[in-house]
């Protein structure tokens, strides 16, 4: 195993885990399919469905998603070799310098991170539809989105549950994300097969709503943002029960990116068969409406409300359990605040970043329905990022021979890392080049450049 190698372990800091060791096979899918599964399948199901059609869409996951398998290989590798809770910070470290190791971890402590406000603010607007009088007192607006008091209140009330949850031990986070996994499934099954069975194909058109490679590339610009997660299972990874198998990490991955798949391609064809959806696009929670259309009753809004609630708390959990162990990670090897760092003693939990995450992420939620879109963009591009220099650690280490007791990577390895690495390339150069439709504006490239600044802020009080 690579951390019982001498010749990393001056590069790689020393696994000094004394996390609770609680989490199994199904625990860790649960962790990387419900990190990756939130509730954009319905708040943005317009945005999706107007950037690529019924079509555009379903190719746009379809593809994008299998395309991430042989990141997710080489995630299964690294994370088998490297059980340590840095995830992506360690994988570089052991490759590369200790600048590009930090900036690894920030871009990936965003992709979580910003993650958690986004759902914050989704409960908000999914209990605001269901009980339409939490729809009140305006506060403030941002970029003409009101700011609501109820909402505010709803999103903290669950952003303190979560931390406490968090902070009170991983078993009992986990134990609370298998159940809102399996309820969603359920919830889900139930009224997918029930709109069906009202739906026609004549529902579909139009297959695309640009040329069709536009967009295919308009929707698979934003895969990344909704399939990130799988490689959350690593974050977790020094959290494993003792005589966890090491090779279970990577079927969790693979489980999680299939089923994700799924269930993305499984919600966009369901939405464009059961009702005219071109019709729907102005409508909050287009995928509400639509099975209410199809059905011709309110109850089965209901039941995808459910669903929603259920799949947002776990998605919510999912990230804030990734993003507090990033924080955590980075604060034991000294890259950010120490104190960071620290294990709560009777606990077992990494008390001191679950609390500076909850709390950044009901700072974060201030702004309102204006960050759930360009959020998505810049989280695409933050979690490509962390997969790039994932996999390129993994070649680099690969071709020295520190990955196994052979000197270098097979012929298959060196392509499926490589195929890896071109795919998180392509994700970041969809969104940096200005000739590509749907590229960064002004507002991405704002937010990402702030988040640089604040990285460059946090490292420099470190260091200094």
């Amino acid at each position: 195993m690579l951390y019982n190698s001498p010749s990393l372990r001056a590069k790689a800091k020393p696994r000094m885990s004394h996390l609770a060791r609680k989490l199994r096979l199904t625990d860790y899918f649960a962790l990387g399919w419900g990190t990756m599964v939130g509730v954009g399948w319905l708040v943005v199901m317009d945005d999706w469905l107007t950037r690529g059609g019924a079509l555009g869409g379903l190719l746009g996951f379809v593809i994008g998603g299998a395309l991430l398998f042989p990141i997710g290989w080489v995630y299964g590798k690294l994370v088998a070799a490297m059980p340590d809770a840095a995830g992506e910070i360690a994988y570089t470290a052991a490759a590369f310098s200790r600048p590009i190791s930090f900036s690894t971890g920030w871009m990936m402590m965003l992709a979580y991170f910003i993650v958690c406000p986004w759902e914050a603010v989704a409960i908000g607007r999914v209990v605001g539809y269901i009980l339409p009088s939490l729809d009140s007192l305006v506060l403030y607006r941002i970029a003409g989105r009101p700011v609501y008091l109820p909402h505010l209140a709803i999103g903290i009330a669950l952003t303190a549950l979560l931390t406490t949850l968090n902070y009170r031990g991983i078993r009992l986070s986990a134990t609370f994300q298998n159940w809102t996994v399996l309820g969603t499934l359920i919830l889900f099954f139930v009224f997918v097969a029930l709109g069906l069975a009202k739906g026609s194909s004549h529902n579909f058109p139009p297959l695309f709503t640009h040329a069709p490679l536009v967009s295919f590339l308009l929707v698979l610009q934003i895969v990344p943002y909704f399939m990130t997660g799988f490689e959350s299972v690593g974050k977790a990874s020094e959290e494993s029960t003792a005589g966890f198998e090491q090779q279970r990490f990577f079927q969790a991955i693979a489980m999680a990116i299939l089923a994700g798949i799924l269930f993305y391609a499984a919600i966009i064809a369901a939405v464009a068969f059961v009702a005219p959806w071109h019709e729907l696009t102005g409508e909050s929670f287009m995928t509400a409406v639509a099975f209410q259309r199809a059905v011709g009753s309110h109850w089965i809004v209901d039941i995808v409300l459910a669903a929603a609630l259920m799949s947002l708390v776990k998605c919510f959990n999912g990230n804030f359990v990734a993003a507090s162990r990033m924080v955590f990670a980075m604060g034991r090897r000294g890259l950010i605040e120490q104190r960071a760092g620290q294990i709560h003693e009777r606990y077992q939990t990494p008390s001191a970043a679950v609390l500076c995450v909850g709390f950044a992420t009901a700072a974060c939620m201030l702004l309102g329905d204006a960050i759930l879109v360009p959020v998505t963009e810049v989280g695409s591009v933050a979690c490509a990022i962390g997969w790039a220099a994932t996999c390129a650690a993994y070649l680099s280490l690969g071709r020295s021979g520190k990955l196994s007791d052979r000197q270098g990577l097979s012929a298959m390895e060196f392509f499926v890392a490589t195929l890896g690495l071109l795919v998180a390339i392509a994700m970041i150069l969809m969104k940096f080049v200005p000739l590509i439709p749907g590229h960064f504006t002004g507002y991405e490239w704002l937010a990402l450049a702030a988040w640089i600044l604040l990285g460059a802020i946090a490292r420099r009080r470190t260091t200094s």
